[in-house]
Order: structure tokens, then sequence, then C-alpha cells
């Protein structure tokens, strides 16, 4: 018995590289606040690009709280959206390119996030990773550290609770 041939390592990393974008794509905030992931197999961290929009306090200067309490959310929302989605990338079942177009699969919806401000963020980027506590069919919990020089001098964490998507029923 022959077994299929992988496909080559580019074709399967360009793949994963568009459903991360269309993914990211899909949310307009995400561009904004100038975030953007670094995607190593099924693993993804976060970056928070510096920009000057983000000083909240310019005596400080520190990052805005909101700022960074956004970039938390977004990052635990991708990280908890991607581990759901990325059974069906591999499997070819969703395909990168319907993605791009708007055919997205549904987001988790935010419960409750509480944020806990460890030291003020300085003016520079920021990195973070989320940690899927539990998912569930119904309801995930993700934990989320932020750091900016050394990953063990966090700046800030959150714990999320999420509503995951439910499929749509037949209709009958």
């Amino acid at each position: 018995m022959k077994r299929p041939r992988p496909e080559p390592i580019q074709v399967v990393k360009q793949r994963r590289d568009a459903a991360l974008n269309a993914l990211l794509d899909s949310v307009p905030y995400i561009r904004f606040l100038n975030v953007s992931f670094d995607r190593r197999g099924d693993e993804l961290t976060a970056q928070l690009n510096f920009n000057d929009k983000h000083i909240g306090n310019p005596f400080l200067p520190a990052i805005h709280g909101g700022v960074t309490a956004a970039f938390l959310e977004i990052t635990a929302t991708v990280s908890l959206n991607w581990s759901q989605i990325w059974g069906s990338i591999e499997s070819g079942a969703l395909d990168p390119e319907d993605m791009a177009k708007g055919i997205l699969p549904r987001q988790p919806k935010t419960i409750d996030f509480s944020v806990d401000y460890l030291r003020s963020g300085l003016p520079r980027d920021a990195y973070a990773r989320a940690t899927i506590s539990r998912a569930g069919r119904r309801y995930a919990s993700v934990h989320v550290e932020a750091w900016q020089d050394h990953k063990d001098k966090l700046f800030a964490q959150a714990t999320g609770h999420f509503l995951m998507p439910q499929e749509k029923a037949a209709k009958s």
C-alpha cells in the first residue's frame, strides 16, 4: 500500500499564514492598534508594535491602560479562535482563500475579562502569549501574560472567560 506524499512545507506554511492573516484582517481594531502575531506551528505570540498613539500618560511616558487591556483581549481571543480552527485548517476543511473572502468561522464572545496591571508599560514593543486553561463546547477560560524586555518581568496579565460559538442546527 502506497502512502500519499506529504505536502511541501512551504505550502503548509503558506496555508497557515493565509488563514491567520484572514483571521486578523476580520477585526479592523487589530490593525488599528498595530498588533501582529508570530506563528510557530500552532503557537502564537502577539506583538503590540509601539506607536506614540499608545501613550496614555506622556509625563511617565506609559502605555494607556485601555491599549494594554485591548492588546491582552485580542491575544486571548485570537489564540482561542486559532486553537479552535487549527484542526480544520490542517485537514483542509477550512480554506484560507474562503477566509480571505470573509467566510470565517464564528468567533468566541467575551463573557468577562479581568486585567492585572503589574507595572507601567514602557514606550516600546510589548509581547503577549495566551494559555487556554479550558476550552469546551460552550465555555472557555484563557490566561494571558504580557511583557516587554524580559518574559519573566510581566507588565500585565489577564484572565478571560468566553462563550464558544455553537454550530447552527440543521433546519428540518
